[in-house]
């Protein structure tokens, strides 16, 4: 009898034993949003060599699969790793090793903190980011006469926050070896009767920016590393490098491989012909964690320091409509030479001339609906006329919700009550495709993607101005602001299929957050935090 009994037994977990299936990790008891094409929540789901085995119910999967490890989410939301579709990732790194200057409220503000870094960085060239005239009560530009006192044997760089100006002293000027103003392409040497004030606007900028010595190997490996501890803190998983030189994918792909750099990168090649013999020669590079098959091209500047160019002069200064980067020929050029080789073309456009100019190439390249995927990054100012050129040709605005909000307060000062509405107008991109890809484009905006979701959907500051939203028309909402940081930024990079939602086949890469931002009121959206993130099912961040 007992004999009988215990064959029972062994049969029974031997049966057991042959139905359930081994996996590395199962995250059971939590609300899993799969952004899916149905948009779909479930419980559970196993993940087995980096890979999504299976989604379901908290019964299914455990009932399906055993795993090594388990994760019970406690009822938590969780999403689908976070993809920031434009941003600088190296360019961020980089600026977390110079001096900060975002949210300064006065150019005294910014000396301050300037001759307090100075302290604890004494030697080479005096770097620092991030100021923007607009936040400070005197809006004027300011010019190199205190740095100059300050630091008359040091030479001093100071981007502006969007990267398309520069203040810097004369030390910095001699070392370019600029004595007096001078045209030039596409920038500006601002001056004073002919004699340099230290700002520099747009290719301006270059000129300086050249001289700065190249960071060594161990700085540039720190950049990189100190970006991708941000990045997973708040819950990106992919992050799309909007213009890099062709020598970084060496350092890149080293560090990926030493499993030093789990990061997933996008990498877009800036536009130099350099770039374009590397990989018109080498071909598009493809890896899970790398991916390079496309280029960066800039139309015009930035609308906070009037370099954005404008089909009529801007509202507050008559005399001026900002300018293209170069002549329009030369985007024709790389257009052309770009769709031959069968690349991706993403390219920066702000003003409403200058993206008419680039979406006019691009249609001509392209002729009719396809699906290359050329993008226009920012595509902030559109004439009422032009948005259909963006359909046409299934041309992809590639947006960041957070530009509407920082700009807000004096957008309409620069373009006017009517050329506004045609600004930030993200529904009205969304409805040209059907799909829109959202970034942040930091280090010019915050790093958190909680903002872009609720800049995207409620079109406020995080102080919950206006009242009513900023042009609310355009307003997104939570489900398409989700994929837009999601799936839609995935398939922006041709990766739609592996990633940017939970499904089986996919990779792992997902976040736990503390608060279900897709229920929570709008006023909980920008306290949500990270509680950890995955990337291939490899845990790379946990909020102590």
């Amino acid at each position: 009898m007992n004999k009988v009994f215990y064959g029972l037994i062994a049969a029974t977990l031997l049966f057991s034993s042959c139905g359930t299936k081994q996996a590395d990790l199962i995250v059971y008891h939590g609300k899993v949003y799969t952004v899916n094409n149905n948009f779909d929540t479930v419980q559970a789901f196993a993940v087995k060599d980096g890979k999504i085995l299976a989604t379901g119910s908290d019964e299914e999967i455990r009932k399906t699969y055993k795993a090594t490890t388990e994760i019970d989410a406690q009822g938590k939301a969780v999403y689908p790793g976070l993809i920031d579709a434009h941003a600088h990732f190296y360019r961020y790194g980089l600026g977390l090793q110079t001096a900060e200057l975002k949210e300064t409220t006065s150019w005294k503000a910014v000396l301050d903190k300037l001759t307090d870094f100075a302290k604890t960085h004494p030697d080479g060239w005096l770097i620092g980011r991030g100021w923007d005239q607009n936040d400070w009560p005197d809006q004027a530009f300011p010019d190199k006469t205190e740095l100059d006192k300050l630091f008359p044997n040091r030479p001093v760089f100071l981007t502006r926050i969007d990267g398309h100006a520069a203040i810097v002293n004369q030390r910095a000027l001699d070392a370019a070896g600029i004595k007096k103003s001078f045209i030039l392409t596409g920038g500006d040497i601002a001056d004073k009767n002919g004699v340099p004030t230290g700002l520099l606007i747009d290719n301006a900028v270059a000129l300086v920016a050249d001289k700065i010595p190249k960071p060594d190997q161990k700085t540039t490996e720190k950049a990189l590393l100190d970006a991708q501890a941000m990045c997973f803190g708040v819950g990106l998983t992919t992050v799309d490098e909007c213009g890099i030189d062709a020598p970084m994918i060496d350092v890149i792909k080293q560090m990926q491989n030493k499993d030093a750099l789990k990061m997933r990168l996008y990498l877009m090649l800036s536009d130099d012909k350099a770039n374009y013999d590397y990989l018109f020669k080498t071909g598009a590079i493809k890896t899970d964690r790398l991916n390079v098959r496309a280029f960066k091209v800039y139309a015009d500047g930035a609308l906070g320091s009037r370099g954005a160019s404008l089909l009529q002069p801007y509202t507050d200064m008559p005399g001026k409509s900002g300018f293209l980067l170069s002549n329009p020929k030369h985007f024709e050029e790389v257009a052309t030479m770009i769709n031959k080789h069968g690349f991706q073309m993403c390219t920066h456009a702000i003003g409403d001339s200058a993206n008419r100019t680039i979406l006019k190439i691009y249609n001509t390249v392209l002729s009719s609906k396809n699906d290359k995927r050329w993008r226009i990054e920012h595509a902030q100012v559109i004439a009422p006329s032009d948005f259909n050129l963006f359909g046409k040709t299934s041309v992809v605005p590639s947006v960041q919700p957070t530009h509407a909000t920082s700009d807000m307060y004096w957008a309409g000062e620069r373009l006017g009550t009517q050329r506004l509405k045609g600004a930030y107008a993200y529904k009205q991109l969304l409805e040209q495709n059907g799909w829109i890809p959202l970034g942040t484009d930091f280090p010019v905006e915050d790093i958190n993607p909680m903002f872009t979701f609720y800049a995207a959907t409620a079109r406020k500051d995080a102080k919950n101005y206006p009242s009513g939203g900023f042009q609310p028309e355009n307003a997104l909402t939570k489900e398409e602001a989700l994929r837009g940081m999601t799936i839609w930024a995935a398939k922006a990079n041709f990766e739609e299929k592996e990633k940017g939602s939970l499904e089986k086949g996919k990779l792992a890469d997902f976040v736990i957050l503390d608060t279900d931002i897709m229920t929570t009121a709008p006023g909980n959206i920008l306290k949500t935090r990270v509680l950890k993130t995955y990337v291939n099912g490899e845990k790379v961040y946990e909020k102590k």
